[in-house]
Order: structure tokens, then C-alpha cells, then sequence
């Protein structure tokens, strides 16, 4: 092992898709539930976000 090694930061834990479930404890498995809680809500605002945008380009360029 080289120096390098443990001054590298660690990542977050994070869930990936179809990833093998039984090897998570019931605590690991809650603490995925509230990070794609949050993620959701992420995507959403950001899609919120996009929506509002190609509605306000829609609305100028029907004026024109």
C-alpha cells in the first residue's frame, strides 16, 4: 500500500441500480431509501427548472 493511498478522500456510499441488496444491513438499507428520496426530489426541481425555461422560450417565440 502506498502513501497515496490513505490520503485519497473516500467516496460516498452510493446506490447503484439492481446492485445485490442482501448484503445491507436494515440501517444501510434506510440511508439508501433517504438518499434517492433526496435525489428524486433533485431531478425534479431540475426538471421543474427546464420546464419553466422551454415554456418562457414557447411563449417569446409564439409572440414573434
Amino acid at each position: 500500500m502506498s502513501m497515496f493511498d490513505e490520503e485519497a478522500p473516500r467516496k460516498k456510499k452510493t446506490h447503484e441500480i439492481g446492485q445485490d441488496l442482501s448484503l445491507l444491513s436494515v440501517d444501510e438499507l434506510s440511508e439508501r431509501i433517504e438518499q434517492l428520496k433526496e435525489e428524486i426530489l433533485r431531478l425534479e426541481a431540475e426538471r421543474a427548472a427546464k420546464d419553466a425555461t422551454r415554456s418562457a422560450a414557447d411563449a417569446l417565440f409564439r409572440k414573434a
